[in-house]
């Protein structure tokens, strides 16, 4: 029998098996339901574009409600060891000072501030730019930045002159962005190292698989948490071979990420009773606020076509080829590159005490489709962002007792005034950079939003339409030390024992930027709180 068993195999339970099968004495199972993690889409970081695609077998797939007067759209999460880690972005972000310092101030998450977080991402780091007092070296995540000349001469010159025009604006030019907590823009630090995507699998969990106490199942499903009265005594999966119920002697623990972490807590009854009792299902928990607080980064873009340094062509066609057979043979070129290379924090409005938007340049332009992302054919850049500590908020919650049933997801996108008033002030600043002589130069057109939309209201239309999902969905199992809280601070689910849940749906708010290297950080957080309970 088990001690642990971890659910979900992503960014989060990863850093939890590695830590907590750290300890011989302790067996720990991890239960994936997706693959192995070898595609070489994976490991080659631009691989990106063939993996966010909705029939790839290392994603979810979920069709979402984005709120009144929006169309729908899908969101794609990691299907496969490293979870998202595994098909994300690469951008290495762990917020700021400030974010862990409001969930411990504002929302009672004793633990959770930026003081007991900080030891947690320098453990983690082996940064390129070396130590410092908050960075780290020596960890087992690596951390570069972007290779200024991977593009080539035309594509660095274009990166220089989005920096000079940003710094133009105000924005300073800073050499690590994750130190800049009052604004800063640079080139992006990335989860990439010897051209290889460094997921939170490759980091944590292949090295500790080599433990004789750790086992790691993939292509199992979990279908409920198995509980004895009000105790969670293990998990019900099911593989190829069928169903079977899998017994642990300490504890459950979610970490199936901020969808599938709260879909299965309702499907084992622990959420809104009345919803729960209507399905069919035996309520263990009456705990309403499962799936509730959902928040999201809506990322929206201004599009630009220019005169040269784009990789538009490096990505498709003849071009790819050649940077594909490029990367085969020494590990380099865009195809070793993030999913973008600049990236800036800013205040929409002077006044604010912290950056509230997070924006970025890629030398690219795509048009979504219902296949995935489709590359222009002529040159492009793309400046995006989005505001990064939205105060709306949605829900997300089951429709049925059938555990291969897709929840109902409603993002409520740009409710709230505060989001719609950021979010245009940003589309302002990107435009305003884009103006600026040493960028204006390489520019022929704006291609988006389009440069006859001027007006508050002409802008908030276009960021609805025309604004995505950042992939970053979080707050679904909210922590906090209140009561109406579905786990309190040591990650423990309110009403059960025996049941924790590790992963970014606990987040109480989003943080300031990308939410995986903060959920890595979560997680090696609570190792300490479940080892410290013992």
């Amino acid at each position: 029998m088990y001690d642990y068993i971890i659910v979900g195999a992503g960014s989060a339970g990863c850093v939890l098996a590695d830590g907590l099968s750290a300890n011989e004495k302790h067996r720990v199972l991890v239960i994936e339901s997706g693959p192995v993690d070898r595609s070489l889409l994976i490991a080659m970081p631009r691989g990106i574009g063939k993996l966010l695609t909705p029939d790839n077998p290392h994603v979810w797939s979920y069709q979402v409600d984005r709120g009144a007067g929006q169309e729908s759209e899908n969101w794609l999460k990691g299907h496969t060891l490293g979870g998202s880690s595994s098909i994300n972005g690469m951008v290495y972000a762990r917020g700021f000072a400030s974010d862990y310092d409001r969930w411990a101030e504002n929302w009672g998450c004793d633990g959770w501030s930026w003081d007991h977080m900080l030891p947690h991402f320098l453990a983690h780091e082996d940064h390129q730019l070396g130590a410092a007092g908050d960075r780290g070296v020596g960890g087992p995540l690596h951390i570069t930045g972007h290779p200024k000349d991977s593009g080539g001469p035309a594509a660095k010159q274009l990166c220089e002159a989005f920096l000079d025009a940003s710094e133009a604006v105000g924005i300073a030019r800073v050499a690590d962005t994750n130190q800049a907590s009052t604004g800063g823009i640079g080139y992006q630090p990335r989860n990439i190292w010897q051209g290889t995507r460094q997921s939170a699998a490759k980091a944590f969990l292949h090295p500790a698989m080599r433990r004789a106490n750790l086992t790691v199942m993939v292509e199992t499903q979990v279908l409920r948490i198995v509980f004895k009265d009000q105790r969670a005594i293990g998990v019900e999966v099911e593989d190829r071979s069928g169903r079977r119920i899998i017994h642990c002697n300490c504890e459950v623990i979610l970490s199936a990420g901020a969808i599938e972490s709260p879909k299965l807590l309702q499907l084992s009854g622990i959420g809104a009773a009345q919803r729960l009792s209507e399905l069919g299902i035996a309520v263990i928990a009456d705990v309403p606020s499962v799936g509730q607080n959902l928040r999201e980064h809506l990322y929206v873009t201004n599009t630009y076509r220019v005169t040269k340094g784009s990789l538009n062509k490096a990505f498709q066609g003849i071009g790819l080829l050649k940077n594909i057979t490029r990367y085969a043979l020494n590990r380099s070129g865009p195809m070793a590159n993030a999913a973008q290379e600049i990236i800036g924090y800013i205040k929409s409005r002077p006044e604010l005490s912290r950056p509230d938007c997070q924006i970025g340049a890629g030398l690219y332009t795509v048009a979504n489709s219902p296949k995935g992302p489709v590359l222009d054919s002529l040159p492009g850049l793309t400046i995006g962002g989005y505001h990064m500590h939205p105060q709306s908020s949605g829900e997300l919650y089951i429709t049925s007792n059938d555990p291969k049933e897709k929840p109902f997801i409603r993002a409520n996108y740009l409710e709230h005034p505060e989001d719609q008033a950021a979010t245009i002030a940003m589309l302002r600043v990107m435009r305003l950079i884009a103006q600026q002589a040493p960028l204006a130069a390489y520019i022929k057109q704006e291609l988006g939003p389009g440069a006859e939309l001027q007006s508050d209201e002409e802008l908030l239309d276009a960021c609805r339409s025309r604004g995505v999902t950042a992939y970053h969905v979080s707050g679904t199992c909210r922590m906090g030390g209140d009561s109406q809280s579905v786990v309190d601070p040591q990650t423990r689910v309110r009403g059960v024992s025996g049941l924790r849940i590790v992963d970014s749906s606990i987040f109480p708010e989003l943080i300031s930027g990308n939410t995986n290297a903060p959920t890595m950080a979560a997680a090696r957080n609570a190792v300490g709180m479940i080892l410290a309970a013992q």
